[in-house]
């Protein structure tokens, strides 16, 4: 009866050790180190999704315009972006110029840039009708606030955020303008859309009439909100030229013009190792010395690769995509740096 009894206790004790470890492995799985929340470091805290290429067409020269199909593809809003992975690995982001009616279904545009970094010429050269692509829920920092009154102003492929817009203030009844610049006719894309607006829109081709003449913002009725896509040099022009310049929204290609970089230092906090960032060098190419795998892609703050976690320090944020919340505790290694002397990063 005695070895049935220290029997039943043992299995007892048993069961009653492997829930607690079962409790505490749910808690960490890394037991026994002690649990930690789950960090943003090394990875898009954003959801991948699938679609696949069911058109392909030429909306101008050098222009490639693809649609893309999915059931899983959320819901979006004029100006906003995807960022897709190409078939090397590269991210790249790009305006979505479709109807967001349009539900599965989205359009963007990519301009072939030849003395690029390479991303625009492996759309070009391998997105072909068929193809299987992943991409990331779209995001926007360029939102279409509501106004009665608006002048949009594209260079060029900047033309792609404003479409949807186009059509967001014809259906609210909103007065609008369009100007439209481009190098020629034949590389300006969408003109064909856009001959429905009639004299809504005013086309400037640079060999045939020169330089956009910004003049009519000056003269903007009050509470017109302006809506530019395109070149730094446009988009410096019609700040400049605005009669409002609060008044003015901005979609840039490129990273904003930064003012002069300092030294700083990089502690990685779960290592305690120190990195110095010289100031003519990203804190992406610092912190590769020490860890070479560090992910990247785009280097220019906008594909979200190498988002990572600020433990401490403040942060001079030099990226286009991050939100004001993910700004809280997040930033860009490509293009950001430290505003003042050290930050300490969840690496």
């Amino acid at each position: 009866m005695r070895r049935v009894l220290m029997a039943t206790a043992l299995a007892g004790g048993a069961w009653a050790a492997k829930r607690a470890l079962n409790r505490r492995i749910g808690r960490s799985p890394l037991w026994p180190l002690p649990a930690l929340e789950e960090p943003v470091s090394g990875h898009s805290p954003r959801r991948a999704l699938r679609a696949l290429v069911v058109s392909r067409t030429e909306p101008a020269h050098g222009v490639l315009r693809l649609v893309l199909e999915s059931p899983e593809l959320p819901a979006w809003t004029p100006g906003a972006h995807v960022d897709l992975t190409l078939p090397s690995g590269l991210v790249r982001p790009y305006s979505l110029c479709g109807d967001p009616a349009d539900v599965g279904r989205y359009a963007v545009a990519i301009r072939l840039v030849e003395d690029g970094r390479g991303g625009s010429r492996e759309a070009h050269a391998q997105l072909v009708e068929g193809a299987e692509l992943e991409l990331r829920a779209p995001r926007n920092r360029f939102e279409l606030v509501p106004a009665s009154s608006y002048a949009f102003v594209a260079g060029g492929i900047g033309i792609t955020p404003l479409l949807p817009m186009l059509r967001a203030a014809t259906a609210a009844g909103a007065e609008w303008t369009l100007l439209y610049g481009g190098r020629s006719r034949a590389s300006m894309p969408f003109l064909d859309e856009l001959a429905a607006y009639g004299d809504r829109v005013t086309l400037c081709p640079q060999d045939e009439t020169g330089l956009p003449d910004l003049g009519p913002l000056a003269a903007a009725a009050p509470g017109t909100l302006v809506y530019c896509c395109g070149p730094e040099p446009l988009m410096a022009a019609v700040v400049a030229a605005a009669a409002d310049p609060a008044a003015v929204h901005l979609e840039r290609f490129a990273p904003a013009a930064a003012g002069a970089a300092r030294p700083f230092t990089v502690e990685l906090g779960r290592s305690g190792r120190t990195v110095e960032v010289a100031a003519d060098e990203s804190a992406l190419t610092a912190v590769r010395r020490e860890l070479p795998g560090t992910a990247y892609s785009c280097e220019q703050g906008f594909c979200g690769t190498c988002q990572h976690r600020v433990l401490a320090g403040e942060v001079d944020h030099r990226d286009e995509l991050l939100t004001d919340g993910e700004r809280e505790d997040s930033m860009l290694l490509c293009v950001s740096r430290a505003a003042g002397d050290r930050l300490v990063l969840d690496l």
